[in-house]
């Protein structure tokens, strides 16, 4: 086996324990925790706080500029190779990419209820007392868990995080806010940000290791 394929089996075990514990977490949170945070941000009127609207607002404007942004990389690339940051940045918009559309796909497995209900009359925890998971239904209306929006931040910053290894504080101090805005809007389930977490994080470390980021 050469060391490529042992780094490999390497992180695709700390993958399986880090899924099992996630899984052990959601179970966790779906029992005891997040229905009494959902209830405590909308009798406390958290969700009125404008700053923690504002901070949910980055993560899709990343991904709607992420089209562009690989294209002008890809423009860049004639002129000669990547430079380290450009080469990182590449990965990370395709890992944010590729994180939001696996969300996408695990949202209609698992076809979870939101906290409020914010269109179309969606049935929610607080809005009709809807709770749970309802497997392999699609739709808008059931597409809770897990959060794109955390999805997409980890997607996007564990590659910065991974590939330059000095960026972990800044992108602790941007990316902690975000996660935690989505719960105090009651866009999401706590579990919903762990598991959407975790999965953006799953994606970029792969990505990462795929374009040899952590050896270069």
């Amino acid at each position: 086996m050469t060391m490529h394929e042992q780094e490999y089996c390497s992180l695709l075990r700390r993958t399986l324990i880090t899924t099992a514990l996630c899984i052990v977490a959601v179970l966790v949170c779906y029992f005891w925790i997040d229905r009494p945070v959902a209830f405590f941000v909308y009798r406390h009127h958290i969700n009125t706080i404008q700053v923690f609207r504002w901070l949910t607002y980055p993560p899709p404007e990343v991904q709607n500029w992420s089209a562009l942004v690989l294209t002008i990389l890809m423009v860049r690339r004639a002129w000669g190779p990547f430079l380290r940051w450009q080469k990182v940045l590449l990965v990370a918009c395709l890992s944010l990419i590729v994180a939001d559309d696996f969300r996408i796909s695990l949202g209609d497995v698992f076809g979870r209820y939101w906290p409020e209900t914010w269109t179309h009359d969606n049935p929610s925890l607080i809005g009709t007392g809807t709770y749970g998971f309802h497997p392999f239904q699609r739709g808008d209306d059931i597409g809770s868990f897990p959060s794109g929006h955390a999805c997409r931040i980890l997607g996007f910053a564990t590659v910065w995080v991974i590939a330059m290894p000095h960026s972990r504080i800044i992108a602790t101090v941007l990316c902690v806010p975000m996660l935690v805005s989505l719960v105090a809007m009651n866009y999401h389930f706590v579990s919903d940000v762990i598991v959407g977490s975790v999965l953006g994080g799953m994606v970029a470390t792969y990505a990462a290791h795929l374009a040899r980021l952590e050896l270069t």
